[in-house]
C-alpha cells in the first residue's frame, strides 16, 4: 500500500476472518490478512495507539490512545470487526483525560486505564464514567500527613501531583499538579493549610480547601526532605538535603523571609519534630545523629538534661534511645526509613526497605525488640503516619507507587 509507511507498532489485536491489527506510533492502524498488508486505518486516534482489545463475541475492538476530547473523537474508540466505523467515548472524570494506556472489554462495558494512574468504568449504553481506582503515577511517594482531626490525608510524589484522600472511603477527594517533583507534606495544626516541599529546593503552601497556593519560596537548590509548622503554627521548619534546616515565620504573612537555620547539621535532613512549645526540633540525619536546636534561632542544644525534659509534640525520628529498639538485627544503617509514634504515645510504627511495617511498644529501648510485621508493600517503605486518632496507619511506598491504609484494632 502507498499510504503505508513503516512505523513503530505499539499494540496488536486479533479480530474474526484471520484479521490482525496493528496500532502505530503515528496514531493509524494497520489492518493485516495473513501476511499481507490489506488496509491503512488513517488516524485512528491523533496520537500514538497505545493499546487495543478484541471481544471475541461479536468482533467489535476497542483501541486507546493518545488523542484529546472532542464532539468526533476522543482517546477510547469502539470499532465495529472491520475498523471502517468508529464510535468515541468522552471519559468524564471532571479533569482532562487525553492520554489511555490500557483498555478491557466485557458485559456492555469498557475498562480503562490511564497514564495519569487511574481505571475508569465507561458504559457502552450512556457513555457514563465510573472511576473505579486513583493512584499516582510513575515515581516514588515520599510525602505523606495525616490531617490533625480529620480522617483524610496527603500523599505527594515524584509524580508532581499532590492528593488529598479520605481514609474511611479510600476515595480521592482533591488533587493539584505541583509541577515539580514533591518529596515531603505536613499539615497546619489546625487543618487550614498544608506545606509541600519539591525536589528542586523549593516549598509551597496550600489552602486544604481549595488547593490554592498560599504562599511558595525557593531558598535551596537541592531537595526539600522534611517539613514541618510549629504547633501553635507560627513556624516552618524546612529540613533539606544541603544539610540544612531554615525557619520561617508564618504570621509575617506570604512574604515567607526565612528568619533563621540550624548550624552544624552534618547531613542531609531525614526527619524532623517540633516541641510541644515550639521552642526545640529535633532532627534525625543521613549521618545517623539526632540533633536538638533552638527554633528559630537555629542554635544546637547539647545538654542532656534539657534534652530529657522536652515533650515532643511528634516523634517521627528513626534515630535516639527511645527507637533503638526498632532496628532489626545485622540492620544496615539505611534499612529502617521511616517511623511514627501513636498520638497517645504508647506504641511506634516503623516501614523499611523489606516493605515491611512494623508495629514496636514505645519508647523502645531494649535491642532487637519484640513486634509484629505486616506484609503489603511490594518495595520500600518510604513514609507512615498514624492517623489523627490512631484508628489507622497510612504506609507509603517507593518502587510500588501505592499508598496503603491499615486499620488499628
Amino acid at each position: 500500500m502507498e499510504a503505508a509507511k513503516m512505523q513503530t507498532m505499539l499494540s496488536v489485536a486479533f479480530g474474526a476472518n484471520n484479521l490482525t491489527f496493528t496500532g502505530a506510533i503515528n496514531g493509524d492502524v494497520y489492518v493485516w490478512k495473513d501476511h499481507f498488508l490489506v488496509r491503512l486505518v488513517a488516524k485512528a486516534h491523533t496520537g500514538p495507539v497505545f493499546t487495543m482489545y478484541t471481544t471475541l463475541r461479536d468482533g467489535l475492538i476497542v483501541t486507546g490512545g493518545k488523542e484529546r476530547p472532542t464532539k468526533e473523537g476522543g482517546a477510547v474508540k469502539l470499532w465495529d470487526q472491520e475498523m471502517k466505523r468508529c464510535r468515541a467515548f468522552q471519559l468524564e472524570t471532571g479533569q482532562l483525560v487525553e492520554c489511555v494506556r490500557s483498555v478491557c472489554r466485557g458485559k456492555g462495558k469498557i475498562l480503562v486505564g490511564t497514564k495519569d494512574g487511574e481505571i475508569i468504568e465507561v458504559g457502552e449504553k450512556n457513555a457514563a464514567s465510573n472511576i473505579l481506582i486513583d493512584g499516582h503515577m510513575e515515581g516514588e511517594i515520599w510525602g505523606l500527613a495525616t490531617h490533625p482531626s480529620k480522617d483524610i490525608f496527603i500523599s505527594a510524589s515524584n509524580d508532581g501531583t499532590a492528593r488529598i484522600w479520605d481514609l474511611v472511603d479510600k476515595k480521592l477527594l482533591n488533587k493539584v499538579n505541583l509541577g515539580h517533583a514533591a518529596r515531603c507534606a505536613a499539615y497546619s495544626p489546625d487543618g487550614e493549610m498544608v506545606a509541600i516541599g519539591m525536589k528542586n529546593g523549593e516549598f509551597v503552601i496550600l489552602l486544604v480547601n481549595s488547593l490554592k497556593v498560599w504562599g511558595k519560596k525557593r531558598d535551596r537548590k537541592s531537595a526539600i526532605q522534611d517539613i514541618r509548622i510549629s504547633p501553635d503554627s507560627r513556624f516552618l521548619a524546612i529540613g533539606s538535603s544541603e544539610h540544612t534546616v531554615d525557619f520561617y515565620d508564618l504570621t509575617q504573612g506570604t512574604s515567607l523571609n526565612r528568619i533563621g537555620y540550624c548550624k552544624d547539621i552534618p547531613s542531609f535532613v531525614i526527619q524532623m519534630d517540633f516541641s510541644a512549645d515550639g521552642k526545640y526540633i529535633q532532627v534525625s540525619t543521613g549521618a545517623y545523629k539526632r540533633q536538638v536546636h533552638e527554633v528559630p534561632l537555629g542554635k544546637q542544644v547539647t545538654e542532656a538534661m534539657v534534652i530529657e525534659k522536652i515533650t515532643w509534640a511528634s516523634w517521627t525520628s528513626i534515630l535516639g534511645d527511645e527507637v533503638i529498639g526498632i532496628w532489626p538485627r545485622n540492620a544496615d544503617k539505611a534499612d529502617v526509613n521511616c517511623a511514627c509514634v501513636t498520638h497517645a504515645g504508647l506504641n511506634i510504627v516503623t516501614g523499611d526497605d523489606f516493605g515491611l511495617v512494623k508495629l514496636f511498644d514505645f519508647p523502645c529501648t531494649e535491642k532487637f525488640a519484640k513486634h509484629k510485621r505486616y506484609f503489603g508493600h511490594s518495595a520500600h517503605v518510604t513514609n507512615i503516619r498514624f492517623s489523627h486518632d490512631d484508628k489507622y496507619v497510612v504506609s507509603a511506598g517507593g518502587d510500588d507507587c501505592s499508598v496503603f491504609v491499615w486499620r488499628c484494632l
